[in-house]
């Protein structure tokens, strides 16, 4: 038995975020994750550029990855995770991992991009806090 699925009760649903971006870099969709990982609502979020969440030091390499990918098509990420800094509303730093899907027009030029985020802020946290633990360890056995 064939079930039609409500897509954004299903998106919305999602614990990871969804965020869908046009051509130009505009959010053109944001979940409810979106909103809990970032802190912006949906509609403070409908409209902005990704900046709102792409640190400063960062901006200049993620807009030439986009404008790149838009142009040709084709991203070099695939299915990679791609871990990256971002940044809250309120300005705390933020590790997040996403997967990136091109959406693409009728005539089969890219039309968005669509990023589901995960925040690995405290998994990240935890991950340094052994590595530094391990090597002060490996430095009292030297």
């Amino acid at each position: 038995m064939q079930t039609e699925l409500d897509f954004q009760q299903l998106l919305q649903a999602l614990g990871d975020g969804v965020i869908v971006c046009d051509a130009a870099g505009a959010i053109t969709f944001w979940n409810a994750a979106a909103t809990r990982i970032f802190g912006f609502t949906e509609s403070e979020a409908i409209g902005q550029s990704l900046d709102m969440i792409v640190p400063q030091r960062q901006r200049q390499r993620h807009w030439d990855g986009y404008y790149k990918t838009m142009a040709t098509g084709q991203t070099r990420y695939g299915n990679d995770v791609l871990r990256v800094p971002a940044i809250h509303k309120d300005d705390k730093p933020l590790s997040i991992a996403f997967t990136v899907a091109l959406l693409h027009a009728p005539n089969g030029e890219v039309s968005s991009i669509v990023a589901l985020v995960r925040d690995e802020t405290e998994r990240w946290g935890e991950e340094r806090k052994l590595r530094a633990r391990l090597a002060q360890l490996e430095t009292a056995q030297a």
